[in-house]
């Protein structure tokens, strides 16, 4: 078929998504890298009143923002894959064949990635808001999370843009999501019309045959019926 706008549309969502995958992992590689490669997600901070420091009292495994970087990179090296793929495919052969095996594929990873994309933002949001009770439990004077990025923090922490940087992971996330949501409601909706089409094509492809769901029947066989002589008078 050629590229419709169904299908170009989905190329934009591949293109989005990819963007958010590397968006996520990026964000959550640079807290990690500030904070001297501990997790921060479900941390807990101290504070030296002496210094008026913020330090870390405990945090996650590193495999957890490990795992969240991973799922984004794969959502993102999967997008990409795919667009390049379907544009190479159209610049080559001047239109695009979606066959149902595949269609039923993408459907498969939508639905593999939503449920991990659903995991990784439940856990960016619960991890960001453990952390942020901690440093407005333990930071006098202060009523927003994003006010410790103002703060002072231990050497070498680099508490400058952690609530930033991860509210974007997790928006990030979200957008992912929905995206996919999207993308999985197009790829059935296509499929929908590929069935159609193949059963239209064959209920209705020849006068007669196609009334009786006979691919066998040729138009040359049905035409002395439908087209008899007229009777001599």
């Amino acid at each position: 078929m050629a590229l419709t706008g169904l299908l170009l549309l989905e190329l934009c969502l591949y293109a989005s998504c990819f963007v958010c995958g590397i968006v996520t992992a990026a964000s959550v590689t640079i807290v990690q890298g500030n904070f001297g490669g501990r997790c921060m997600l479900y941390g807990l901070v101290s504070y030296n009143a002496t210094a008026s420091l913020i330090g870390v009292q405990s945090s996650s495994s590193s495999s957890l923002c490990y795992f969240v970087s991973a799922i984004s990179v794969m959502v993102a090296v999967v997008c990409f894959s795919l667009s390049l793929y379907w544009l190479y495919t159209f610049c080559i052969d001047g239109e695009i064949r979606r066959e149902r095996v595949w269609m039923n594929m993408i459907v498969a990873v939508c639905g593999a990635f939503l449920f991990f994309l659903l995991i990784t933002g439940c856990m960016l949001k619960i991890g960001r808001d453990s952390l942020c009770n901690s440093v407005m439990q333990s930071v006098p004077n202060i009523t927003r999370c994003e006010d410790a990025q103002t703060r002072q923090w231990l050497t070498p922490l680099k508490g400058g843009r952690f609530y930033n940087s991860l509210y974007k992971a997790e928006t990030a996330v979200w957008v992912n999501f929905f995206f996919w949501l999207i993308i999985g409601v197009l790829v059935i909706v296509q499929r929908r019309q590929s069935t159609g089409t193949k059963l239209i094509a064959g209920g209705f492809g020849g006068p007669a045959g196609g009334l009786f769901g006979d691919p066998g029947v040729t138009a040359a066989e049905t035409e002395p019926f439908f087209n008899r002589p007229a009777r001599p008078q």
